[in-house]
């Protein structure tokens, strides 16, 4: 037995079992896909069904001899999953739309995320909750992680994730977003994680998302570090924050939605902005830019923009005036 090799080993059942295979080396903190068996292509597409760079999720789609040729007596099925294959060598053929979400990693690994039909969209953003799930799992004290779309109340649509750690050491609110900020951009971070001893499951075994109880947000903000301002316009940022969150201190690093913000208080708050600092921050980049030092960063920039434009203005009423002399 100490010869024997274990290899990971992927593929519906419409391309033939399988259509990629990895070694599975001894102690391996993580199992990829590989790479495909002979005569068959790999291809990660978006929605547009374009290739996505290295790092970039997208959908898995398989071509090669291995295909089969439809679903019997269903054409609609075999048309929405069957497609021409556009990225072929020599062109023709088709391709087998697997519904399965992955990405490459750095090394040219395939590494699977999840199913397409975990895609949601929050504020006019497409989501993959599979990459924010991976992005979690790859904090070391992270073994479980399910990320889920809930609608409650005021707060409205917002990302929750839900975790099991490993070990005696549970990680901060803190700590895991400065991790997630490093891989995912903000639009993608999790309005709020809650930490479970374990995922409910279904009696098949796998993850009952339905049973996931709602976070308690006051637990959130009780357990958020309080980093305070360190700039004059921060400081005034943090006092509108408090007063229309209704806290008595908010921390400059927190995410506005994650402390209680929803849909209705970002209305009040471009009001209370465009009163306070004279500028117009749009609409979207009040959800982008979800904590005081980002909204700080966004502010500064359109004021040093109307700055700009003022001086060329000024310089441009010069420059008539004065060709004004010379007539």
């Amino acid at each position: 037995m100490a010869a024997a090799r274990l290899h990971n080993m992927y593929g519906p059942t419409e391309t033939t079992i399988w259509s990629t295979t990895a070694a599975i080396e001894p102690g391996a903190a993580e199992v990829s896909l590989g790479s495909p068996i002979v005569n068959t292509q790999i291809y990660l597409l978006d929605a547009h069904l374009q290739p996505v760079p290295i790092g970039v999720a997208g959908e898995i789609y398989i071509g090669g001899e291995g295909l089969a040729r439809g679903y019997l007596k269903r054409p609609e099925q075999t048309a929405e999953r069957f497609l021409p294959n556009l990225w072929g060598e020599h062109g023709g053929g088709r391709l087998y739309r697997t519904g399965d979400i992955a990405r490459y990693d750095s090394a040219g690994r395939l590494r699977i995320l999840g199913r397409r039909d975990q895609q949601v969209k929050l504020r006019g953003y497409r989501i993959e909750l599979a990459e924010i799930e991976a992005s979690l799992r790859t904090y070391p004290a992270i073994r479980e992680a399910v990320v889920v779309l809930r609608e409650e109340g005021k707060i409205g649509k917002h990302l929750v994730a839900y975790v099991v750690v490993q070990g005696q050491e549970e990680p901060t609110h803190d700590q895991l977003y400065t991790h997630l900020r490093r891989q995912l951009p903000e639009y993608m971070l999790p309005n709020n994680i809650v930490f479970l001893d374990t995922l409910p499951l279904t009696p098949n075994g796998k993850i009952d998302r339905k049973a996931l109880p709602a976070p308690n947000w006051q637990q959130l903000r009780d357990s958020t570090e309080i980093v305070v301002p360190q700039t004059p316009l921060q400081a005034q940022l943090a006092m509108i924050w408090s007063e229309l969150l209704h806290l008595p201190q908010v921390s400059i690093q927190s995410n506005f939605f994650a402390l209680g913000g929803h849909s209705l208080l970002v209305a009040q708050l471009m009001v209370q902005l465009e009163a306070a600092f004279g500028v117009k921050v749009p609409l979207r980049s009040l959800f982008e830019a979800a904590t005081i030092v980002q909204l700080a960063d966004v502010i500064e920039r359109i004021q040093m923009e109307i700055l700009e434009q003022a001086d060329r203005e000024d310089v441009e009423r010069m420059l008539i005036e004065l060709e004004g002399f010379s007539d």
